[in-house]
This record gives C-alpha cells, structure tokens and sequence, in this order.
C-alpha cells in the first residue's frame, strides 16, 4: 500500500473520498444505538479529517455527556454555540446541564441570565429556567460563603478527628470530605469508620465517607446503619452507588422512557445519582425498579407543573430523600 501524501494547502491526511462522512455517519448510527464509547472513538477520528456539521456534532455532545465526559461535551457545545445552529436552544440546555454536571453553577446562573435578557427562552420554559436560575444561584453562593471556613490549610489533615467532624456544620462536613478525595486515607480509615458508625451523622454524610472508604479499596468491616435499614460491608469490594443493581435497572428504564424529552430525562438522571448517593448502601428498598422509574418521571414533570395521577406512596418517599439531600442549615 502506497503512503498517504499530506495535503500541502490543508495540511491534512487525505485516506480516500467519503472517508470523513463514513466515519460521521457510523458514528451517528453507534450512537443513536446507546455505544457511546465506539461512537466517540469514530467522532474523535472524524474530525481530525474534517469539520463536522451541526447534527453530527450535536449527536456527538449527547454522545459524550451519556459517557460522562462532561469536559469534551462542554466544549462541542460551544462549538456549536459558535456557529449558531438552527436548534440553538436544545443545544444551549445540553450545554447547561452539563456545565452543572461540573459543578460550574455561577456560571450557569449568569448565562441563564444572559438569556432571559437576550429574549431566548420559549415563554413555555421560562418559569423552570427561573428555577434553574435560583437553583444554581444559590448553590454558587453556599459554596462561595463556606470556602474560607472549610480550607484545611495543611496538605496533611493531622488534625482531623471523628470528634472535630461530628461538630462542624453539615457543609464543613462535605468541604473537608472533598478535601479528602485527593489525600490518602488510610491514616484516617478508623475516625472515618467511626463516623460511618455515629448515629448523630446524616445520611447524606455517611454514604459520602463510605464512598471515600470505597474509591481508595480501605479493607476493614464496616456497619451502616439508617433509614430503618443495617448492613455490614468491607469497602474493599463493594460497588460504588452508581454501580448498584437496582440503580442500573431505575436509569436505564428512565432513559428509554424520557428518550424524546431531554430536559426532564436530565433532570430525573441528576435526581436518581443524588437520591442514590442518599440511600448508599441500600437502594430503593421495597419498590420495584419500575416503580421507582415511574415515580421519578412523575415526580419531576410534578416540579415543572405537569399535573398527573400517580401512587403517593413513592412520591412520598423520594420526597423525604430529596429533603435528606438537602444540607442547607
């Protein structure tokens, strides 16, 4: 086989006529058939050959959020933000919810504001952009107004003890539990075993050093106990809350029911991951996947004001999650 020789205007690889719009439209058909992964592969090498049109890179941003690469969906959407593309606000919800999905909430804020005042937003979507707005508003001010207080100056948290944990606000909690992810632990697996442990320590707060404990594989004998439920478990060798059974069945359910509406499949998705995080280790217990799916569905387009019947008991019960979630004081 002959060396491919480089165009010297473009300076690029010509392999033969269609290659680029074959590699586009395989990708497209992979990911329009849930194989996220193989459909970015072939995007990634589509667009080293060419420049993509608006709906291959539409389809590949979607591609990418459903693998959880959230920086690489972030920047195709402001490609395609650039461009101006003829479904510019479906593009701009996926942007959004991604930049959430990075935590990059005032910045969600300020371009939501942005688009109020450009007269962007359908007046059908105004009153949930409102909400998202405040949501991501205030969650950008909790993190600002908690910074300070919640800086371990030293590299090393000698210091950190059960004790001094079980005192501070429930958001000091979490701001040193993230300084945590980045240290090893093993120093301070028994303190963190102990609170696990406390039953003064929220649920919330629990299933959140238990993940530590799980990430960094600390192998020692753990007992859980909340929400009516106890279990004992060695971190060494349980699944993370995204890795859970049920967890799995509940997401791939809402998926494949919410396919054609974005919005509120991406909202129901960031509900399950936070209530799932909740209710570490357990699940749903005593509802099937179905119904808890179900309950979601209804649940969500409940707090975009769609009206519609459905079992309470379930609402209920992802009610009194969603208010455990909540750590405001």
């Amino acid at each position: 086989m002959k060396e491919n020789k480089k165009n010297k205007d473009h300076g690029k690889v010509i392999l033969f006529p269609g290659m680029m719009d074959r590699l586009f439209n395989e990708a497209k058909y992979l990911a329009e058939n849930n194989q996220y992964k193989e459909a970015n592969e072939l995007f990634e090498q589509a667009l080293l050959l060419g420049e993509g049109d608006e709906v291959s890179l539409s389809i590949f941003a979607y591609s990418l959020y459903e693998e959880k690469n959230y920086e690489r969906a972030k920047q195709v959407c402001e490609e395609l933000l650039a461009i101006g593309p003829n479904m510019y606000f479906e593009v701009m919800e996926l942007y959004l919810t991604t930049c959430m999905q990075l935590r990059q909430f005032k910045q969600v804020e300020k371009i939501i504001e942005s688009l109020f005042d450009e007269q962007l937003i359908p007046e059908y979507e105004a009153e949930k952009f409102e909400r998202l707005k405040n949501l991501n508003a205030h969650i950008a001010e909790n993190q600002e107004s908690h910074f300070q207080a919640t800086i371990i100056e030293d590299n090393e948290p000698e210091e950190f003890t059960a004790t001094e944990f079980s005192v501070m606000s429930a958001q000091q909690q979490m701001m040193l539990i993230h300084e945590l992810t980045e240290k090893n632990i093993r120093p301070y697996s028994g303190e963190l075993k102990a609170l696990i442990e406390n039953e003064t320590i929220q649920p919330f707060i629990k299933s959140l050093l238990l993940i530590l404990l799980v990430e960094q594989e600390i192998n020692m004998t753990v007992t859980v106990t909340k929400l009516g439920q106890s279990k004992e478990l060695n971190p060494v060798n349980f699944p993370l809350p995204t890795k859970l059974p049920q967890y799995t069945e509940i997401t791939g359910f809402i998926t494949e029911q919410l396919a054609q509406e974005p919005s509120t499949l991406e909202f129901a998705l960031h509900l399950i991951d936070k209530h799932a995080i909740v209710l570490y280790p357990f699940e749903w217990a005593g509802y099937s996947s179905e119904e808890v799916a179900a309950g979601y569905i209804y649940y969500v387009k409940l707090m975009f004001g769609e009206e519609r019947e459905m079992n309470g008991g379930i609402v209920t019960f992802l009610q009194n999650i969603e208010k455990m979630s909540d750590l405001q004081e």
